[in-house]
């Protein structure tokens, strides 16, 4: 039985700054019920504030800090579960930096322990060269999320999967990616709604991403149409999601 709900933001709840038909009378249902849900996000760029702002002003009111996990947060949660006040070089934003320094990590350029990599619109030739002389100087490659692009209103725009195959093309190593699709990101979000993974749905637009990630951790999966993923890009993957719908207005947990 589906007890909460797990849903993407990008694609799913807007795109850009411009909000997705139905994700206005979704997330008021949800909150009528009194629904557990949890909007979990690769978007590392951004703070849980800076995204109920951003929902609020779109809006959607209503939702608190605790109503978000992005990225970010399961980043710096992984890390410093693996070593505790480490130090790290950021290829990222504000909203990542702010998540390692919550955890007690120091931002260096000198002998890091990890170079972590997310989305950033300042990337520059300077911070890959960096990047790549301190991943072949023994720091641990980290991304936060593989996006390729990211949907936008009237298309896509480059996403950290872009800069991740960069900076691993020079080294020639592989990052380790904390966000989706590892099922980890999904386990840490069913756990801070109290929920065992087979009581949520995950719900997402991306097939790559968002469904196998949820399917991996054990839970019913949703794909909604209006983000990345289309119609005819399903039968692409070697697995299907539980559901599809056109867009989030069309879910209801009665009819799940």
């Amino acid at each position: 039985m589906i007890k909460g709900i797990i849903s993407d933001m990008d694609g799913v709840v807007y795109r850009g700054k411009q909000l997705i038909p139905g994700a206005q009378a979704f997330v008021k249902r949800l909150l009528d019920a009194q629904t557990p849900f949890l909007f979990l996000t690769n978007n590392a760029e951004q703070t849980p504030l800076d995204l109920k702002l951003k929902l609020q002003q779109l809006g959607i009111p209503g939702l608190t800090e605790d109503n978000f996990i992005t990225s970010a947060m399961a980043t710096a949660m992984f890390l410093k579960q693996q070593k505790a006040h480490a130090t790290v070089f950021v290829v990222g934003g504000g909203g990542l930096i702010n998540e390692l320094y919550n955890v007690g990590f120091s931002i260096s350029e000198s002998h890091p322990d990890y170079v972590v990599v997310s989305k950033t619109t300042s990337f520059s030739f300077e911070q890959l060269k960096k990047a790549v002389r301190l991943i072949d100087g023994g720091a641990k490659f980290i991304g936060t999320n593989p996006d390729m692009i990211d949907p936008i209103e009237g298309g896509h725009e480059p996403a950290a999967g872009t800069l991740l195959a960069a900076i691993s093309a020079a080294t020639g190593k592989q990052p380790y990616i904390v966000g989706k699709p590892n099922a980890l990101m999904m386990m840490l979000a069913a756990r801070k709604l109290g929920l065992h993974p087979e009581e949520a749905l995950m719900v997402g637009d991306r097939m790559d991403t968002d469904i196998v990630g949820g399917m991996e951790a054990g839970m019913k999966t949703a794909l909604v149409l209006s983000g990345v993923t289309t119609q005819d890009m399903i039968d692409d993957f070697p697995y299907r999601p539980d559901y599809v719908f056109q867009n989030v207005g069309e879910i209801s947990l009665e009819g799940l």
